[in-house]
């Protein structure tokens, strides 16, 4: 599993354990398991989507603007802003 942290200026929004996470990357979207390549990316507005386990309905989060890092410990997304889906 990945460890996923969602963080804005304001407050920490989603600290969580993940299958998969799909990021809106400057360059594209991109998916993040386990074990990813270390990597540093800008994020474009977008929408963030947490993946608990394989063919799971994912948690959706608006997020604008902002960076995210993957390391060998898991994924750290700083947002300008986000909102979690109802």
């Amino acid at each position: 599993m990945l460890t996923f942290e969602l963080v804005t200026p304001e407050r920490a929004v989603l600290s969580t354990s993940a299958y998969l996470v799909e990021l809106p990357g400057s360059e594209g979207d991109m998916g993040v398991f386990a074990g990813h390549a270390p990597v540093m990316t800008t994020i474009r507005d977008g929408e963030v989507r947490v993946y608990a386990s394989a063919g799971a309905t994912p948690q959706r989060i608006a997020v604008e603007g902002g960076f995210a890092e993957i390391t060998e410990s898991g994924l750290t997304l700083l947002a300008e802003r986000a909102t979690v889906a109802a």
